[in-house]
């Protein structure tokens, strides 16, 4: 599980991504039009973290960068993204760059959740000519309002959960978004005389919000179910439904807590999420739940385990959930062409050494860790003081806090390359 001292916070975590992507990208900060934030941890009530960001951009001399931060549990980073390509397609684009950036800190007090922590923070870049290009007009969104998972105090970096209740919910959302982006893929295959009902065959790789690696296999388990139950001939005998026939009359609603279509179900899509999803858990795997950057992280995972060719012209499903809730589903297509020196192949390339970073991370002990959450606790909202935490424990170019003055405004500098 990841996790950070209190040197690090929301704000050191995306000056650090931020600055890397464009790095590696080796791109002027001039050539960023847009900056979109996604993140549910808030340190200031007021001051965005996008605001933060921009002494990044202060050399440059470039201040004309729209956007701001979006909050939403672990949904802001999705509707980061869907607002910086709306303003690519929009007629206020001025031909730049959009930079998305979420992340977050994932910490909760001391019993049985702590574990189910993380922290991370992802960049993406939005422009023309993408290896991966969001397929438009087929999003499926759901929202409604539930007290699943929130964050009353704000003083206090923990949440309130209800864990029962927010998996339902999350059942429930990713029944609702599928059921709508079928209904808007298949309409668009009618217009091109194309009649027959969307399902999994169609997604080359499935990625979803990951808090746990067991309820992504659990949820692929349940977008089968909703294939079969929407299937006009459902062949029972044999192939993929084999031995299903006792469901046919299930009604999805009551099945949120079904352990018997659970368990069925998971069996009969095990290939399935073998194939389609279980390589987009490996960051997941080793670094817990990092909240809004989770899926895209999964997104970082999927094309680190593959390459350029084998990603070629595939679909790739995306569910994302927020509590409270918001979730939407859709789907990126990759590029054709993976030839070397192609924009697809660069970007796989640049994620090949995902292992090894995740490898290099320093390991402590479990007594370790719960006294660094308690220090990060009790300095959470302390001023005038240098925060707690070893700057040698960080990677080369990573941002951390260098000091809180007496009025809570904090100086952050980076570590040397």
């Amino acid at each position: 599980m990841g996790f950070c001292a209190a040197h690090e916070d929301i704000n050191s975590l995306c000056l650090t991504v931020v600055q890397r992507l464009v790095e590696r990208s080796q791109l002027s900060w001039g050539s960023i039009g847009r900056l979109e934030v996604g993140t549910e941890t808030i340190i200031d009530k007021s001051k965005a973290v996008k605001t933060v960001l921009m002494q990044l951009f202060e050399d440059s001399g470039n201040t004309d960068v729209e956007g701001i931060d979006t909050t939403n549990a672990c949904y802001g980073g999705t509707a980061s993204l869907f607002n910086a390509a709306d303003w690519v397609e929009s007629s206020s684009w001025d031909g730049r760059y959009a930079v998305v950036v979420c992340g977050d800190i994932a910490v909760y007090a001391t019993g049985n959740a702590r574990p189910t922590g993380g922290a991370g923070a992802v960049a993406m870049l939005v422009g023309p000519d993408a290896p991966l290009a969001l397929e438009r007009g087929l999003r499926g969104t759901h929202m409604e309002h539930v007290y699943d998972f929130y964050k009353p105090d704000l003083a206090s970096e923990y949440p309130v959960v209800d864990g029962q209740l927010s998996i339902q919910c999350y059942f429930r959302a990713l029944d609702r978004c599928y059921a709508t982006y079928r209904k808007k893929i298949e309409s668009q295959w009618q217009k091109a005389g194309v009649s027959r009902p969307c399902s999994l065959q169609d997604f080359q790789f499935m990625i979803f919000h990951t808090p746990f690696c067991k309820l992504v296999q659990k949820s692929l388990a349940r977008m089968l179910l909703n294939d079969f139950l929407a299937s006009p001939q459902r062949d029972t005998e044999s192939g993929l439904y084999e031995g299903l026939q006792g469901f046919s009359d299930v009604k999805l609603e009551e099945t949120y807590a079904s352990k018997e279509v659970d368990k069925a179900f998971q069996k009969a899509s095990q290939e399935l999420f073998r194939q389609k999803t279980q390589p987009s858990l490996f960051l997941s795997a080793r670094n817990g739940n990092m909240y809004t950057p989770s899926v895209y992280g999964c997104l970082a995972s999927l094309l680190a385990q593959h390459s350029a060719q084998q990603l070629a012209g595939s679909r790739i499903g995306v569910f994302s959930y927020g509590s409270g809730l918001a979730a939407s589903m859709f789907s990126l297509k990759v590029s054709q062409n993976s030839a070397p020196g192609s924009p697809l192949e660069k970007l796989v390339s640049s994620l090949s050494d995902l292992g090894a970073r995740l490898d290099s991370r320093k390991r402590v002990p479990p007594e370790e860790f719960a006294e660094i959450m308690q220090v990060r606790e009790d300095t959470h909202h302390l001023v005038n003081h240098t925060p707690h935490g070893a700057k040698e424990d960080l990677f080369p170019g990573t941002w951390y806090i260098e000091q809180v003055d007496e009025k809570s405004r904090r100086k952050y500098t980076r570590r040397p390359l």
